[in-house]
C-alpha cells in the first residue's frame, strides 16, 4: 500500500505523521513531492516545519490548491489554447476588484433594465454573488452551464424566480466568453479550466506524473470537491498518496472546500486514526462534557476552574475589562503577550482599535489578524487620489475642497531631520490648509486647479514654512502636466510613484500600515492599467455603462472610493512561531490560522452568532456533492448551525493549552440583550479574580 489516509482530532500529530511518512516514502520517479496545504498561511508554516524536519533529505515542493491551479493553468495555458480554439495571448489574471467593475460594466444593461435584479440587493451585491456562484461551481466541479438550473432548484422562492436564476446563468456564461476572448482570468474561470479542459487530458496526466513522484495533503476537510479529481490520478498510478483528515477541523465549509466529496479517497487507501487531541489542550479532558452542557442549555455544569468569566452590562466596560485582565496577566508575568489570544464571532473594528489602543499604550504588542480595512480609509491614499484629480482632466467630480485640504496637510508632512519619527512635522496645519483651500482652489468639472499663493489676500499670514510647501507642491502639479501632456508617463502607476517618492518616501522610516497601504495601492494601480491595456488591444466592453464615460483614471479612483480594495493596517508576518504580541482574531480567522494559545478569551461568549454566525457564501450548500436537490429548510439551517458550533468548541478547546476566559456583556453593541447558545457557560463559571490567580 502506498497511500495513506490519517484522521483525528484538533492538534493530535496528523502533521507530525504526515513529515514522518515524507521521510520515508520511495522515490522511484525522481522527481519532487508536491505538498498541499489548505491556505496560504498554512502552507508556509508548513514548508519551515519541513525546512527543519525533512532538512534536504527529500525533495518536495509545497503549494496550496488555488495556488496550483493557478499555476498549472498558466503554465499549460498552450494545451488550452489549442483545445478551446482561444487567441494565442498570455493570459492575465484579474484580480477581485478588477472583476468586480468589468462585471458590473458588462452586465450593467441588464442590472438597469431590471433583468438582474434580486430584492433586496444592490446592484454590488447582485454582481458579487453571481460571480461567487461560477466560483463555488468551479470548484466543486460542476459546469458553468449547469448553474441557472441549480440556482432554480435550490434558491428560496423569496429571492427570486426561476426566469431571474436563469438570467443569472446566462450573465455567467456571457462574462465567461468575455473574459476568455481576452484572456482574462478569475480564480473561478481558472478552476473550470483546469478540472473540465486541463485535468482530462492525457497528456496533460502525464506530464503530471512525470513531474511529481507523489502526493501529500494536509487537512484534506479545507479542499474543494474538485481535488477529488487531481489526486486520484496519483493514486490510479499507485503513486506514494498521504491525506490527513480533520472531522473538527472544515473550516472553509461554505466558501469551497467538500469534506464530503473527499471522504471516498480513504476507501483507497491504508486509514489510521488519530483518536486524541493533545494532552496538553483542555478539549483533552473537556471538549465532550462542554458541547453536551452547550447542547443540553438545562443541564447545570460545574466547570473547571480553568475556564473563568469577566461580565459586564455594557460591551465598552468589557472591553475595557478585558484589556485590563490581559495587562494585569501580562505585567505580573503570569504569561507573555504572545501566549494570549482574544476570539470572536465576529470581532468588529471598534473592538480591533479600543483593544489594541488600551493594549499597545502600556506596551503590550498587539497582531491583529487580517483587519482589513478599505484603502480609502488612508489619509495618504485620499491625498494621492485627489492629486491626481488635479493633473488629469475631467475629473472634477472626484474632489472636493475638504479633499484638497485633506491633501495639503498630508502632502506637506515630513519628519523631524535625524529622527525616525514620522510626521512629527507639519508645513501646513488643518487651519491653513482651509484657507488654502477656500481660497486657491478653483471647483471645475474638467479642469479643478489651485491658485498661486498670493490669491489669498492675507496670505503673508500664512507663514514662510506653510507658503513654501504650498509653492514646492503647485509647481510639482504644473510639472508632471507638462510631462502628461508631453506623454513623458506610462500611465497614472507612474504619476503615484513619483508622488510617493517626491512627498511620502524620501528614504525615511514609514509606518507598517502606511506602507502597507502604500503597497496595495501601486499593486492596484498596476494591476489596474495592466488590464485597461488588455482591453484596449482586444476591445472593451460591448455594451459599456455609465462610469465609462470618465477616463481611465477616473474610473481607477472611483474604484478605489467605492471601499472595493482593502489593505492590512498590521502587516507582519504570518502569524506563526516567533509571535510577539496578543493576538486578535474572529473564530474563523483563528481556527484557519491553526493557532494555539496558553490562554484565550472568547469575545461576546453570549453572541448568538457562535451559532447563528455564517462563514460561507450565498448558496454555498447547494454547490456541495451532498445536497438533497431541495431549497433548504429551517431545519437543515439549523442542523448545520449546531454542527458547526460543535466543531468550533472542540476545535477551540483543543488549542487552549491553560485556561479560557468567558468575556460577555448583557447588551450587544446594539444594544439588545445576548442570549446566545453559550449562555448556560457563563452563567455557570466564576468570575476572574483580581489579580489573576491560576487555577490550581
Amino acid at each position: 500500500m502506498t497511500a495513506w489516509w490519517i484522521s483525528g482530532p484538533t492538534r493530535s500529530g496528523k502533521t507530525a505523521e504526515l513529515s514522518q511518512r515524507l521521510l520515508q516514502l520511495p522515490d522511484d520517479a525522481g522527481q519532487p513531492f508536491l505538498v498541499f496545504a489548505a491556505n496560504g498561511d498554512n502552507r508556509i508554516a508548513l514548508a519551515n516545519r519541513l525546512v527543519n524536519e525533512i532538512q534536504g533529505r527529500v525533495a518536495y515542493i509545497t503549494t496550496t490548491p488555488a495556488g496550483f491551479i493557478q499555476d498549472e493553468v498558466t503554465l499549460f495555458w498552450p494545451l488550452l489554447v489549442e483545445q478551446l480554439g482561444l487567441q494565442a495571448q498570455f493570459p492575465l489574471k484579474l484580480r477581485p476588484e478588477n472583476e468586480q467593475l468589468l462585471a458590473t460594466q458588462l452586465w450593467q444593461p441588464a442590472l438597469a433594465d431590471g433583468t438582474l435584479q434580486v430584492e433586496g440587493w444592490r446592484d454590488r451585491e447582485t454582481v458579487r454573488h453571481t460571480l461567487d456562484f461560477l466560483q463555488l461551481a468551479a470548484l466543486a466541479g460542476i459546469p458553468a452551464e449547469d448553474i441557472a438550473p441549480l440556482l432554480q432548484a435550490g434558491m428560496p422562492p423569496s429571492l427570486g424566480s426561476a426566469t431571474l436564476w436563469s438570467a443569472l446563468g446566462e450573465a455567467l456564461l456571457t462574462w465567461r466568453d468575455w473574459c476568455l476572448a481576452r484572456g482574462l482570468l478569475t480564480y473561478g474561470l481558472m478552476t473550470e479550466l483546469y478540472w473540465r479542459h486541463l485535468l482530462p487530458l492525457p497528456r496533460y496526466q502525464a506530464q503530471l506524473l512525470e513531474r511529481f513522484s507523489g502526493v501529500l495533503a494536509d487537512d484534506l476537510d479545507e479542499y474543494p470537491a474538485i481535488a477529488h479529481s487531481l489526486f486520484s490520478v496519483f493514486l490510479a498510478a499507485e503513486r506514494p498518496c498521504l491525506f490527513t483528515y480533520n472531522p473538527q477541523g472544515q473550516v472553509r465549509l461554505g466558501l469551497g472546500a467538500d469534506p464530503e466529496a473527499l471522504a471516498p479517497l480513504a476507501e483507497r487507501c491504508e486509514r489510521m486514526e488519530l483518536s486524541q487531541p493533545a494532552t496538553d489542550g483542555l478539549g483533552h479532558t473537556w471538549a465532550d462534557t462542554l458541547v453536551a452542557w452547550v447542547r443540553d442549555p438545562l443541564q447545570l455544569p460545574e466547570l473547571p476552574d480553568a475556564i473563568a468569566l469577566i461580565q459586564t452590562t455594557s460591551r465598552g466596560q468589557l472591553l475595557r475589562q478585558l484589556a485590563e485582565a490581559i495587562i494585569t496577566a501580562v505585567h505580573s508575568r503570569q504569561v507573555n503577550p504572545a501566549e494570549v489570544a482574544v476570539i470572536g464571532p465576529g470581532l468588529d473594528p471598534i473592538a480591533r482599535y479600543s483593544l489594541a489602543e488600551i493594549l499597545t499604550s502600556k506596551g503590550i504588542a498587539v497582531e491583529s489578524l487580517n483587519d482589513q480595512r478599505p484603502l480609502i480609509s488612508s489619509p495618504l491614499i485620499r491625498a494621492l487620489l485627489t492629486l491626481l484629480a488635479l493633473i488629469y482632466p475631467g475629473l472634477g467630480r472626484l474632489i472636493d475642497r475638504d479633499a484638497v485640504a485633506e491633501m495639503l496637510v498630508v502632502l506637506s508632512q515630513r519628519p523631524q531631520s535625524g529622527d525616525e519619527a514620522w510626521f512629527e512635522l507639519i508645513r501646513i496645519d488643518p487651519v491653513r490648509a482651509e484657507l488654502i483651500a477656500d481660497y486657491c482652489y478653483v471647483p471645475d468639472i474638467e479642469n479643478p486647479h489651485l491658485l498661486p499663493v498670493e490669491t489669498f489676500p492675507r496670505w503673508d499670514r500664512l507663514g514662510y514654512q506653510a507658503t513654501q510647501a504650498y509653492t514646492d507642491l503647485l509647481q510639482w502639479i504644473e510639472s508632471q502636466k507638462q510631462q502628461r501632456q508631453q506623454r513623458f508617463m506610462a500611465n497614472a502607476a507612474t504619476l503615484l510613484d513619483r508622488a510617493i517618492q517626491q512627498f511620502l518616501w524620501r528614504g525615511n522610516y514609514l509606518p507598517a500600515d502606511q506602507l502597507s497601504a502604500l503597497r496595495e495601492l501601486m499593486e492596484t494601480a498596476q494591476y489596474f492599467w495592466r488590464v485597461e491595456e488588455r482591453l484596449r488591444l482586444y476591445g472593451g466592453l460591448p455594451q459599456p455603462g455609465q462610469s465609462s464615460k470618465l477616463s481611465d483614471v477616473g474610473r481607477f479612483i472611483q474604484l478605489l472610493q467605492s471601499g472595493a480594495v482593502s489593505a492590512n493596517p498590521y502587516p507582519v508576518k504570518p502569524l506563526v512561531a516567533g509571535r510577539q504580541g496578543v493576538t486578535l482574531a474572529t473564530v474563523f480567522q483563528y481556527r484557519a490560522q491553526r493557532l494555539t494559545h496558553r490562554w484565550q478569551f472568547w469575545l461576546d461568549a453570549g453572541s448568538p452568532r457562535w451559532l447563528t454566525g455564517k462563514d460561507e457564501l450565498l448558496g454555498a450548500p447547494i454547490f456541495l456533492q451532498d445536497w438533497s436537490g431541495r431549497p433548504l429548510t429551517a431545519a437543515d439551517i439549523e442542523a448545520a448551525h449546531e454542527e458547526r458550533l460543535e466543531r468550533i468548541l472542540r476545535d477551540l478547546l483543543s488549542r487552549a493549552t491553560e485556561r479560557i476566559i468567558l468575556c460577555h456583556s448583557d447588551l450587544a453593541l446594539n444594544g439588545q440583550e445576548q442570549l446566545g447558545p453559550l449562555l448556560s457557560l457563563v452563567s455557570a463559571a466564576q468570575p476572574l479574580q483580581d489579580p489573576i490567580h491560576l487555577p490550581e
